[in-house]
């Protein structure tokens, strides 16, 4: 009995794909100092524009040089380029570009955006209109403290950027819910429509301006204070970007301080994994973290993926290496190999039923490792090949990240999808993988230092996997 339970064993040894906390083996005190730079980098990047700045003086602290400055690049040089100051591609000239890694990445997050012709004034309060970005349960931002980052082009031309809410003596902003004892009717509609778009609305002001017979006193209050703050009137509302984000900090969670709650980890925190991992890697490839902006509302735009951004990157590098690539760009794309750093869904205990036991992922597992997006019947997916993932295995099993197959949710239960696809088409390997997240998409996000390590581990494998 005692020899079939030990060939027994040995057989589950030999042949079952282990899945178990990664806190085993994993180190921790390294894990908890990469995860407080982690956290630095969230509360100094709440939206695509300061990412885009906080990458951009990084990778200028590490040698690298703007591409449409340099006459000349050749192997062993670090260039980056940069487009309309929310999109950036770093790179690491390799001796050619027969294999070129590449990760994928995107910096902006689910927010509240002041809509062009903001504010306006009802029952003595001063309001801020929204406009929601990407996909959000309303719900989640009522009466959360929100901050405003904004970017203002007035008619000159001149820009005004503000920050309120992040300094702790900041005053901060709410969406207002209905108190409990007037909400039955509210309370009888499904989650998705207790809280209408048009419902976003954000208090910012309650003093009337001292001024007898002023219409919307309270209202022009407010923007007599912007205009002698920050300089702006309310025309140059036409020209603004204004986003209101959670004026709350990225914190430890836990009595064990495991976890990192923050707001914007997806998909921000990959950003910061990625570009960690290149600055760590040593190859002789050719080196590329992308970043891009739009990806939650579909890749649209001309400071997403989608734009041509990196097919105009990828002509500088082939013009100012010499470098002969068969078929041009259409060539270099085929060369790729990339990782579309995203995160993915952890199993939420509260609701485990929604997830594939198989094929998901507790938090403090490791890395999520997804071969295919997209919903339904895999439509709006990228689908990675058999030989690609083939090789990621091994290149992460050469450096023991730890790391498991996942969905995102049961079959028919749901889905997503991410910028993998539109490498895909342009003729590279890709595949998805990243941490996983509890609680993604709302103000604030959850994951596992172990997890977030093990990303970076993984980022460094496959820039450097032979």
């Amino acid at each position: 009995m005692s020899d079939d339970t030990s060939k027994a064993e040995k057989l589950k040894e030999k042949l079952v794909f282990k899945k178990e906390s990664t806190w085993k083996s994993i180190d921790k005190d390294k894990a908890f100092e990469f995860a407080d730079s982690y956290k630095d980098f969230l509360d100094s990047a709440k939206t695509e524009r300061e990412a885009f700045n906080y990458i951009l003086e990084r990778v200028e602290e590490k040698g690298y040089k703007n591409l449409e400055d340099v006459s000349k690049i050749e192997s062993g040089d670090k260039v980056y380029a940069v487009n309309k100051k929310k999109q950036i591609v770093a790179a690491k000239i390799g001796e050619n570009f027969d294999d070129v890694r590449v990760t994928l990445s995107h910096l902006d997050a689910p927010r509240l955006d002041l809509k062009q012709k903001s504010f306006y004034e009802a029952n003595d309060l001063c309001i801020a209109d929204t406009h929601y970005y990407g996909g959000i349960k309303k719900y989640q931002w009522t009466n959360v403290p929100l901050a405003f980052h904004g970017t203002v082009v007035d008619s000159e031309n001149n820009v005004h950027t503000f920050v309120v809410g992040e300094d702790e003596n900041d005053p901060v902003f709410l969406v207002p819910d209905l108190l409990p004892h007037l909400g039955r009717e509210q309370l009888k509609k499904k989650l998705k429509d207790a809280i209408e778009g048009e419902e976003l609305n954000i208090l910012v002001g309650n003093i009337p301006i001292d001024e007898e017979g002023a219409e919307e006193a309270v209202k022009l209050n407010i923007l007599n204070y912007l205009n002698e703050k920050y300089g702006f009137v309310e025309e140059d509302m036409m020209s603004a970007e204004i986003e209101a984000v959670p004026a709350t900090k990225s914190k430890d969670m836990g009595f064990d301080r495991s976890m990192v709650a923050a707001y914007g980890q997806d998909d921000r925190g990959h950003a910061f994994v990625s570009l960690e991992s290149l600055f760590e890697s040593e190859s002789d490839k050719t080196l590329m973290a992308c970043f891009f902006d739009k990806e939650e509302i579909g890749s649209e735009g001309n400071t997403s993926i989608k734009s041509g951004f990196l097919e105009r990157v990828v002509s500088l590098l082939i013009e100012k290496s010499g470098e002969k690539v068969e078929s041009g760009i259409h060539g270099f794309f085929n060369n790729v190999d990339a990782l579309s750093m995203d995160v993915s869904a952890a199993v939420n205990p509260n609701h485990a039923e929604m997830h594939d036991a198989k094929n998901s992922l507790n938090l403090g597992q490791g890395v999520a490792f997804v071969k295919f997006t997209g919903a339904g019947g895999k439509y709006s997916a990228n689908d990675a090949n058999a030989e690609f993932v083939g090789r990621v295995r091994k290149w992460f099993n050469d450096e023991e990240v730890p790391f498991h197959p996942v969905e995102l949710g049961k079959v028919d239960k749901g889905g997503g999808g991410t910028v993998a696809k539109f490498l895909a088409n342009r003729g590279s390997d890709v595949v998805d993988m990243g941490f996983p997240l509890l609680s993604m998409h709302s103000p604030y996000e959850i994951a596992s230092k172990a997890d977030i390590y093990s990303t970076f581990k993984a980022g460094k494998a496959f820039y450097e996997g032979e």
